[in-house]
């Protein structure tokens, strides 16, 4: 069986490209996890962060994941790899927490996750923005019934493309990119920690143009092939009833709406984007002649990236993660669901499940540190 979670959880990581930075400056406020190795396939990147970080050591990817001071790999490589190594990862009996998506398609996301059911290891994945305060404070306003009850939700993100400031933005244009797979998982899953589950997708998706022109780097003006839709629209149908309608689109210039807005019978909120930790949360009621902001009331004040794998370290035996795999599992599958949806023009049944994660209660960033 795979190995206890235990505090300090000693985390190695495997990937050291631009992401593992924003990792690195959450690590000294968690007392729950220590960082102890990382890896990656250009060794010398490893050795740049192993240096610059005291009690850091620079292993191979084959070492780290068989290092015995290492308990969980923080799976930081490109999507296309992160079920192989993940499952690399469950086999050596140590648990994975991996950047999103869980893995490049549900068929892989289920390997890994019944892989780790038969090791006993535990998955958790990104995004974890959702346990910030901006989410959780909307979580608290519609769980204590401020809005009545929940009727449906817009998600809106609407940029005019990431190659406009991406030096290599080729992966956002081929199959397995596109908008909703790229940002799709921080709606997504605030959705579901908001109104629970969904059970059915209608979607629909276009592309404007076949070629991006790079803007920025060392490939600045070179043209890349556009293959998969840019702009994906859908509703998402909640098993609670409740409906959410998404835009994700590279296409488009901008807006001036909400990223994401929740309305029910009494009530309406605006939600922070969910790509981001924090914000101010909004609430306009039956009578109101204005929106007031509601004082933070719930989730990891102060809180970054990689707050994540604090809650999964002090998650209790047998309990899901917040940011687990079942809720990264579901995202993908709903996200899957509706690009299915928009290419055959019918309704498609969200195969999969989850529990709606449990609330966090209001922690200060002090209590995130050890004294």
């Amino acid at each position: 069986m795979g190995q206890p979670l235990n505090t300090p959880l000693n985390i190695g990581i495997i990937g050291c490209g631009n992401i593992i930075s924003q990792y690195l400056e959450t690590f000294p406020v968690l007392d729950a996890v220590r960082l102890v190795a990382v890896a990656d396939l250009d060794h010398a990147r490893a050795q740049a962060i192993a240096a610059g970080h005291p009690g850091v050591r620079a292993l191979g990817v084959s070492e780290l994941i068989a290092d015995d001071e290492v308990q969980l790999v923080l799976n930081l490589t490109i999507p296309a790899a992160h079920a192989q190594v993940a499952l690399e990862v469950i086999a050596a009996g140590k648990h994975v927490y991996g950047e999103k998506p869980l893995a490049a398609t549900s068929t892989e996301a289920a390997g890994v996750l019944a892989a780790a059911a038969a090791a006993g290891v535990v998955v958790g994945c990104a995004p974890d923005t959702v346990l910030g305060t901006g989410t959780q404070t909307a979580r608290r306003a519609i769980d204590d019934n401020l809005i009545g009850r929940p009727i449906s939700a817009t998600a809106t993100m609407v940029t005019p493309g990431h190659e406009r400031w991406h030096p290599n933005p080729d992966f956002y244009y081929a199959p397995g990119g596109g908008p909703l797979l790229d940002m799709g998982p921080y709606y997504v899953s605030a959705l579901v920690t908001l109104l629970g589950p969904v059970a059915s997708v209608v979607g629909a998706a276009s592309h404007t143009r076949t070629t991006r022109t790079i803007g920025t780097g060392p490939r600045a003006g070179e043209s890349v092939p556009v293959t998969t839709d840019t702009h994906v629209s859908g509703v998402l149908v909640h098993e609670s009833g409740a409906l959410s309608t998404l835009v994700m689109s590279f296409d488009a210039v901008a807006t001036q709406a909400a990223n994401l807005e929740i309305h029910g019978e009494t009530g309406s909120l605006i939600v922070p984007d969910p790509n981001h930790f924090d914000g101010d949360v909004k609430l306009r009621t039956l009578g109101d002649t204005e929106w007031r902001t509601l004082p933070v009331s719930a989730g990891y004040a102060g809180s970054s990236r990689g707050i994540g794998l604090q809650d999964l370290a002090l998650t209790p035996p047998g309990t899901e993660p917040r940011a687990g795999g079942r809720l990264a599992f579901h995202a993908l599958d709903v996200m899957e669901s509706l690009l299915r949806s928009a290419e055959t023009g019918t309704s498609i049944t969200v195969s999969s499940s989850c529990e709606r994660p449990a609330a966090v209660p209001l922690t200060e960033p002090a209590a995130l540190a050890a004294p």
